[in-house]
C-alpha cells in the first residue's frame, strides 16, 4: 500500500513510501533448518509471478530479483526496489552489468546488453530453488564461474543456442562438453509440479523460457488458482447482497459481463423501446382551404421523333443537325416540339392561428 511520495527537485529522486513489511526471503530463510511447508512456498512463488506479470504486462522489467528484494508480511509477498527497471519498449542493448550475479541470466553474462524481460523469469527460477532449499542454486565468484556453475547444472547448451548470443559480442564460445546433473539430485524432495515450473524458470534459451504469465497457468499453480476464483466469487455475491439490502443500483458489470447482458435483455424485454409511434394519440389539424377549384389530370404531352424515316438499307439514320442561333430565335424544328399543355394557377392558402 502506497502511503506517500517524495520528489526531490534538487537531485530529481523520487521516493515512494509504502508500508512496512517484516522481512525479505534472505531474512526469513537464513540460519534455518527446517524446510518450509510446500503450500506456503507455493504461496510465495505465485505472489511472485503475479507481481512480475503485473510488471510485464504494463512494460516494465526488474532487472534485479533475488531474496532481499521480494519483502514478505504473514503470508503476503510484494517485490520491491525497482530502481533497476527498464522499460520492455526501450531500445536494446541495455546495461551489461546488471542484475546480482548469481540471478543472473545467461543471455546478460554472454551478450553485450541483448537480454529482454524473460531474464526476470530467470531469476524468480533461483529464487524458487533457493527457498526450497535454503541454497544459492548459481553461487558463482565471477562472471566465468557463474558460467561453469550453470552448465554443472543445466549441461552445455546446443550451438544453436550459442549462436544467438554470438551475434552481439565478439567472442569465441569454446565451453567444454558437460552433460548437467540436473535439478532432481539438488532437491529430491519437491514435487514434480513444482521441478517442472522450476525447470522452465530457468531455461538456458531465452525464447524458450516460460513467461510469467504462463507460469501463472502452470499446474503447480492450480489448486491455487481455483482457491482464488472461489474467493473472487464470494467476494461478487457479498456485494451483491449488499447492493440489494441498501437499495443502492447494481452495477452488473462489475458481477459479470453475461450477467450484464441478462439484465439488458430482461430489461428489453419487461419495457419495449416503441420506435415510430408516439405515446399519445395526436389528432391532425384541419386544413381550412377556401376557394380550391377541382384539379383535373394534366394532359400526356406527345413528343415528336427528330429521326427521319428509317432507311431501308438497314443502316442506323443520322440526327439532323438544328440551328440555334442567339435566345430569342427557335428553328422550325424547335417550333414543332411546343407542348400541348395548359397551365393551371392553384390559389393560396389561407393560414390561421398558426395552423394550416
Amino acid at each position: 500500500m502506497l502511503h506517500e511520495v517524495v520528489f526531490d527537485r534538487k537531485s530529481g529522486s523520487l521516493a515512494l513510501i509504502c508500508e512496512l513489511m517484516d522481512m525479505n526471503i534472505y531474512e526469513l530463510i537464513k540460519g534455518r533448518r527446517k524446510p518450509l511447508p510446500e503450500k506456503k512456498i507455493m504461496n510465495y512463488m505465485y505472489q511472485l509471478c503475479k507481481s512480475l506479470d503485473h510488471m510485464h504486462r504494463n512494460g516494465i522489467f526488474h532487472r534485479d530479483v533475488k531474496p532481499e528484494n521480494i519483502l514478505i508480511k504473514q503470508d503476503t509477498l510484494k517485490l520491491g526496489d525497482f530502481g533497476s527497471c527498464r522499460s520492455i519498449y526501450s531500445k536494446q542493448p541495455y546495461t551489461e552489468y546488471i542484475s546480482t550475479r548469481w540471478y543472473r541470466a545467461p543471455e546478460c553474462l554472454l551478450t553485450d546488453g541483448y537480454y529482454s524481460y524473460k531474464m526476470d523469469m530467470w531469476s524468480s527460477g533461483c529464487v524458487f530453488y533457493e527457498i526450497t532449499s535454503f541454497h544459492p542454486l548459481f553461487p558463482g565468484c565471477n562472471e566465468l564461474d557463474q558460467i561453469s556453475k550453470i552448465h554443472d547444472i543445466l549441461g552445455t547448451p546446443a550451438k544453436k543456442t550459442l549462436n544467438k548470443f554470438k551475434q552481439s559480442r565478439a567472442m569465441r564460445f569454446d565451453f567444454p562438453f558437460k552433460k548437467g546433473t540436473g535439478l532432481s539430485p539438488l532437491v529430491p524432495n519437491i514435487s514434480p509440479k513444482s521441478l517442472s515450473l522450476m525447470y522452465a524458470m530457468i531455461e538456458y534459451d531465452p525464447d524458450q523460457r516460460i513467461g510469467a504469465h504462463q507460469a501463472l497457468q502452470h499446474p503447480y499453480f492450480q489448486e491455487l488458482r481455483v482457491a482464488e476464483k472461489q474467493a473472487l466469487t464470494m467476494h461478487r455475491k457479498m456485494r451483491l447482497a449488499e447492493n440489494i439490502v441498501g437499495q443502492e443500483p447494481i452495477n452488473l458489470w462489475n458481477i459479470s459481463k453475461d450477467g450484464h447482458r441478462q439484465h439488458s435483455l430482461r430489461k428489453t424485454q419487461d419495457n419495449p423501446i416503441r420506435y415510430h409511434e408516439p405515446p399519445y394519440a395526436i389528432e391532425l389539424p384541419q386544413l381550412s382551404v377556401s376557394g380550391v377549384t377541382k384539379l383535373t389530370s394534366y394532359p400526356i404531352p406527345t413528343f415528336h421523333s427528330v429521326f427521319t424515316t428509317p432507311a431501308t438499307n438497314g443502316e442506323v439514320p443520322l440526327l439532323q443537325h438544328i440551328k440555334y442561333i442567339g435566345t430569342n430565335h427557335k428553328s422550325e424544328k424547335q417550333k414543332e416540339f411546343k407542348p400541348s399543355m395548359k397551365q393551371y394557377h392553384l390559389p393560396t392558402i389561407q393560414r390561421r392561428g398558426g395552423g394550416y
